[in-house]
């Protein structure tokens, strides 16, 4: 299982990044993105422990990426909150998509997909114009394991197959129980109504942004 988008309690999320660790190791995890939210508040704050911490965790037996996600951030503010990010060791930038369960500012998507981000996390009802942004510039739409955000998923997989954009599935995991097997990973994909065929793509997918990282 690989996982880029999981939360410690650098954020809003239950464990330290080591226990966040140590848990997903356990139940299988290859690989793990530490994502906590971040906006001009606490970016300064977060980033270079995120940094500290996945250099200290990784191991031969499960890799840690720094990453963040830019939450309800105003949609002009994204551009230098990203540059600080990936100048001082972010590896992974997510912006928090239009989620239906979360009043995000309009206009985040489509600003999002034209800035230097790896992933647009839970989207929402996103429009098939996004869809094709984010397909041509490489950009990967989050299908999630999230409750509440997983409402959208059928959406989601809809709109990036049209628009031949790439999915990927995350948890978005903020605390021991969000984390999940490979087996239930397919199962969150197959429920979106891709096929089997889809599903292993999608977990490929997290395979090769891992790799360019």
């Amino acid at each position: 299982m690989i996982d880029l988008h999981a939360h410690s309690l650098l954020s809003d999320g239950a464990l330290l990044p080591s226990e966040l660790v140590r848990r997903a190791y356990a139940i299988g995890y290859k690989a793990i993105g530490i994502a906590d939210h971040a906006d001009i508040s606490n970016i300064d704050f977060i980033v270079p422990r995120i940094v500290k911490a996945s250099r200290a965790l990784t191991s031969t037996k499960i890799k840690v990426i720094p990453a963040v996600e830019l939450t309800h951030v105003p949609p002009k503010d994204f551009p230098p909150l990203i540059k600080y990010a990936r100048a001082n060791g972010i590896r992974l930038v997510i912006v928090h998509g239009e989620t239906i369960v979360e009043p995000v500012i309009p206009g985040t998507n489509a600003r999002a997909l034209e800035c230097d981000i790896d992933i647009l996390a839970h989207p929402g009802l996103i429009t098939l114009k996004d869809a094709k942004t984010a397909a041509r510039r490489g950009i990967y739409l989050e299908l999630t394991a999230k409750r509440g955000h997983s409402l959208t998923n059928g959406h989601v997989a809809r709109m990036a197959c049209e628009a031949k954009a790439r999915l990927i599935l995350n948890t978005d995991a903020h605390g021991p129980e969000d984390l999940i097997t490979r087996d239930t990973a397919i199962s969150i994909i197959l429920g979106s109504g891709l096929t089997q065929a889809q599903a292993r793509a999608v977990l490929k997918n997290s395979l090769r942004l891992l790799e360019k990282t």
